[in-house]
């Protein structure tokens, strides 16, 4: 007996759902909140952080989310956890009806020489931002294949092709990040899914002001424009990979850094 086949899924964004990983703050909140402008209801990740109470940011981010008429899911998960991944995908799914978008934008830094890099720093740095990446497509992609739709969006980083000094652990995540992307574009392809990452360079993000004052005016003086992007600036590139009119679009990367590559 053939198999019915799943019923198309409408143009545009309301009343599509957007799971965002690292969603609370910085970049992650902007993209939320992108999403929730468009008319998607959203669920998104947090986890607390040495010295910052994020459950206290992702409280404001869930009500800023909610202004906006659409429904929210928050909940603390751990994207190195697989358990607490498909706990968190089937939570989302039962709250808010479906699922059609993930960004994976969890991500951190312990940056540091390599000849004096730990092996803790190492092993952090890759399983958040690529085993975590992982974690996430692997838990969704059953349940984007079978409703025939789905797209896929990772935060990488510019570092990822033109790495600095001291982010041995950063730049190696994120390339391979790149390379996941473009397997999973493969893999899943056939089943309607795109999957995709972006590569932003310096974000004024809470992160960036924790950085030294000369490191954020070196970035804005190699920038091609002369300034650091905004979060929502890089939020509105990942909604148009999420978008019908970036339907052709998969296994990209997309450079979104101000030409600092261009030097």
């Amino acid at each position: 007996m053939e198999q019915p086949l799943p019923r198309p899924i409408a143009e545009g964004f309301p009343g599509k759902v957007a799971m965002v990983t690292g969603g609370a703050t910085g970049l992650g909140r902007a993209i939320c909140l992108e999403f929730a402008r468009l008319g998607c209801d959203v669920a998104f990740c947090y986890v607390n952080l040495p010295g910052r109470d994020v459950s206290e940011q992702a409280l404001l981010t869930e009500t800023t989310i909610s202004s906006f008429g659409v429904r929210v899911h928050a909940a603390r998960c751990d994207v190195r956890d697989p358990v607490a991944v498909d706990r968190f995908v089937i939570d989302t799914r039962t709250r808010l009806g479906g699922l059609h978008f993930l960004v994976n934008n969890a991500g951190i830094a312990h940056d540091g020489a390599l000849w004096r890099m730990s092996d803790e720093s190492w092993r952090e740095v890759m399983e958040t931002n690529v085993t975590g990446a992982f974690n996430c497509i692997r838990a969704v992609a059953p349940h984007l294949r079978h409703q025939h739709y789905g797209k896929i969006v990772s935060v990488s980083a510019h570092q990822a092709s033109r790495p600095g000094f001291g982010v041995a652990n950063y730049a190696a995540s994120k390339a391979a990040l790149e390379g996941l992307t473009r397997a999973a574009a493969m893999e899943l392809g056939s089943a309607n899914i795109n999957v995709n990452a972006v590569a932003p360079g310096f974000i004024r993000t809470e992160r960036m002001a924790m950085l030294p004052q000369e490191v954020a005016e070196r970035a804005q003086r190699h920038s091609v424009l002369g300034r650091l992007a905004e979060p929502k600036e890089v939020a509105q590139v990942i909604s148009f990979l999420c978008s019908d009119a970036a339907r052709h679009v998969t296994g990209q990367t997309l450079v979104v850094d101000g030409g600092l590559s261009l030097e």
